[in-house]
């Protein structure tokens, strides 16, 4: 009997698995394409493999409308990428920098800023080759050699560096970590031929020679910040004629001193007669030097005084700042330890603004100097002074034209201290009060409240916990037995 064998229909008969296409045959597939779209100029892997056939290999044309399809940029000229660039945020710079060596030449002639860290690279002029148009440098931490390995850093206001396990207790900088000062003077005068177009520019300890190559190729630098500077090096930045912002630091606790004295600022005053701001920290001087520069320099509009070691007497001197608006004190020990006569005070016509920060407030003939040559104010801040008391805030009332008033971290001054000068000011318009525990909000008398509604901007956070009891009403936190932890 014949054996017949029913077919399958094909509807019914299972798929093929890839395992019985690709590992269980016995041949391989031949003339196998692989074709990649990319656009109307495609590239394509078209390559015939057989048993024995070497692998496949990217056919790419290297020039030609196909090429351009690749990198689309190729057909941008450099301007236009570096516009196209320029156009990115700037944390995105040292991102395209990794693209290709285009990108990365000109991302260097994107950056402006840099904070130089190794000075032999700005001695071969390699800087210049990587960032052609710097605009604003900062030799500073190239020129102090300190263990950059160290886990120990030192940040103060003006300067940062890593301090080895060999520092002395109070000095925390010597004088051998400086380079030598013919190598920072070869620096300079690479420095200022590579970057004629520098308008900013930070250094310590330069000498004469090193700043006047900066003077005599640099005619458009227009802010210097000088370390360790003395009444001799000086002479030199008198030939910056454009220079506006200049920061002198003579002297910095635990770090270095060089002090500026009454010649430097009489030789500063004659040859920087374009300044508009000047900041002076830890510099000597008297009421000569502040008078020279407010004679000499008649476009000065604001005068920052840090930590300063002035004579008895400067205050006198302000009068002479003809256009002065901006008077700012920071960190000094003392205001004026002998200010003179009232007679021979004069005055500030034109000041706007007087900050105090971290001044130590205790002399009570100073501060009536100081708020008598700062008459005409219409803005005072006082922030974390110490001796700042009812009596000391009362010798304020003197200006009768205050606007603005901003008080923060004056923990002596109380809610009736405030009141007896705020309210004898008729023109206040704002008034900032933040963290001035003594001042309460009970203690706001009706006289107050109704001064408060009428202020155009007000800022009311005098004391820290009445701040933090409102943030903790209605969670039961902050009474005894509201809440509490167990024991594990």
């Amino acid at each position: 009997m014949p054996f017949f064998t029913k077919k399958t229909p094909k509807s019914l008969k299972k798929p093929p698995k890839w395992s019985d296409l690709w590992l269980f045959k016995e041949k391989p597939v031949k003339h196998v394409v692989f074709k990649m779209q990319l656009d109307s100029n495609t590239l394509t892997l078209d390559q015939h493999q057989d048993e024995g056939e070497e692998p496949l290999h990217l056919h790419r044309p290297s020039s030609g409308p196909a090429a351009a399809s690749v990198d689309p940029t190729s057909l941008l000229s450099d301007s236009d990428l570096l516009h196209i660039l320029s156009l990115l945020p700037v944390s995105q710079h040292k991102s395209i920098s990794l693209v290709c060596r285009r990108w990365l030449s000109l991302a260097g002639r994107l950056r402006e800023s840099l904070t130089l860290l190794d000075f032999p690279f700005l001695s071969s002029g390699r800087l210049f080759a990587r960032f052609p148009n710097l605009t604003d440098v900062d030799l500073v931490p190239a020129s102090i050699q300190t263990p950059q390995n160290s886990s120990i850093i030192l940040t103060h206001a003006f300067l940062s560096l890593h301090l080895g396990s060999d520092f002395s207790s109070g000095c925390f900088f010597r004088d051998e970590l400086l380079l030598p000062s013919d190598f920072i003077d070869n620096g300079l005068r690479v420095l200022a031929r590579g970057c004629p177009n520098l308008r900013k520019l930070v250094l310590i300890a330069a000498t004469v020679m090193g700043l006047s190559s900066v003077a005599a190729h640099c005619p458009t630098l227009q802010e210097l910040e000088l370390h360790r500077c003395t009444d001799l090096s000086l002479r030199a930045i008198s030939a910056c004629e454009n220079l506006q912002i200049l920061r002198l630091i003579g002297f910095l606790d635990g770090f270095y001193d060089s002090p500026v004295t009454d010649i430097g600022l009489t030789i500063l005053a004659h040859g920087c007669r374009r300044l508009v701001k000047l900041e002076l920290s830890g510099c000597e001087g008297s009421y000569d030097g502040i008078s020279a520069i407010g004679q000499c320099c008649p476009m000065l509009e604001e005068l920052t005084l840090c930590d300063h070691r002035m004579d008895g007497g400067w205050i006198a001197a302000l009068s002479f700042c003809g256009n002065l608006k901006t008077l700012r004190l920071q960190g000094c020990k003392r205001i004026d330890s002998d200010p003179g006569s009232v007679e021979h005070l004069g005055s500030c016509l034109m000041l706007e603004r007087l900050q105090l920060q971290r001044c130590q407030l205790r002399d009570k003939q100073s501060m009536m100097a100081l708020f008598l040559v700062c008459g005409g104010v219409r803005e005072i801040e006082f922030q974390d002074c110490w001796g700042l008391d009812n009596q000391m805030f009362g010798i304020a009332s003197i200006c009768r034209r205050v606007k603005f008033l901003s008080l923060e971290g004056c923990s002596l001054l109380t809610t009736e201290g405030l009141k007896s000068v705020i309210l004898s000011w008729k023109e206040l318009q704002r008034l900032r009060v933040v963290s001035c525990n003594n001042i309460k909000d009970g203690e706001v008398t009706p006289d107050l409240a109704s001064l408060f509604s009428v202020l155009k901007d007000f800022k009311w956070q005098p004391d820290s916990r009445s701040v933090l009891a409102s943030s903790l009403a209605g969670t039961g936190m902050g009474t005894r037995g509201g809440r509490f932890f167990k024991r594990a």
